[in-house]
């Protein structure tokens, strides 16, 4: 039997995702612009199974806000040829309830990306699904 043909893949339950997505700050988020697919990678926190991000005001904010939009991070050995990976779905929402934000600017979420990005945004999920490979 080859290595390829032991393995197996699994799904992931919501709450494996939720403790894997707590275990990593890098993903991606993917959303479309006129019709194209765009991914950007961003740094993130969880907060009560909400992705969390930042980012500047502009182009970006403006096509995601109130979209649906789909974040994805993943974690692979190739050494072993295993790893997993988690899809939250949902929908983009710019937080600006003053008792939110305060709460979103207390999370350990400082932004790799230069630039002022003092905009916080929350992906809403409608489903979060998963699946490893072992």
């Amino acid at each position: 039997m080859t290595k390829a043909a032991s393995k197996q893949i699994g799904a992931l339950t919501v709450e494996e995702c939720l403790d894997l997505l707590e275990t990593h700050n890098l993903g991606r988020l993917a959303f479309v612009v006129d019709g194209k697919p765009r991914i950007l990678p961003l740094n993130y926190a969880l907060h009560q199974g909400s992705v969390i991000f930042r980012t500047g005001y502009g182009d970006v904010l403006d096509t995601i806000h109130m979209q649906e939009v789909e974040f994805e991070v993943d974690h692979g050995a190739s050494d072993t040829a295993t790893g997993w990976s988690v899809i939250v779905h949902g929908v983009a929402e710019e937080i600006w309830r003053p008792e939110e934000l305060q709460i979103a600017r207390e999370l350990p979420l400082r932004p790799w990306a230069p630039g002022n990005r003092d905009h916080y945004v929350r992906i809403l999920s409608t489903a979060i699904t998963g699946r490893r490979i072992t």
